[in-house]
């Protein structure tokens, strides 16, 4: 069975993989992060395929408002779905 260490080192790697398609591993460019979004969360956030969507989760994580998300805004979006995922198996 996976360990927590483990899980953090993929959640790593898959900003990492994402993000080095325009060639920045430190941050996510709007298309990068709707790559990562239709790609790992798509049955997790609803909508994924709306641009607009697309554009208010980035502009919602972009907290610094320099058009790119670094890992720490990255991590706000990980926790809200992992927050979200929590409330939904107490609900099951």
């Amino acid at each position: 069975m996976p360990t927590l260490e483990e899980h953090l080192e993929g959640i790593i790697n898959i900003f990492h993989q994402c993000s080095a398609l325009v060639g920045n591993y430190d941050t996510l460019s709007k298309s990068e992060m709707k790559k990562l979004i239709t790609r790992e969360l798509a049955n997790t956030i609803k909508n994924t395929q709306d641009p607009a969507t697309i554009d208010r989760i980035f502009q919602d994580l972009d907290d610094n408002q320099d058009g790119q998300v670094d890992f720490r805004e990255f991590l706000l979006l990980v926790a809200s779905v992992l927050e979200t995922a929590h409330k939904n198996l107490h609900r099951e």
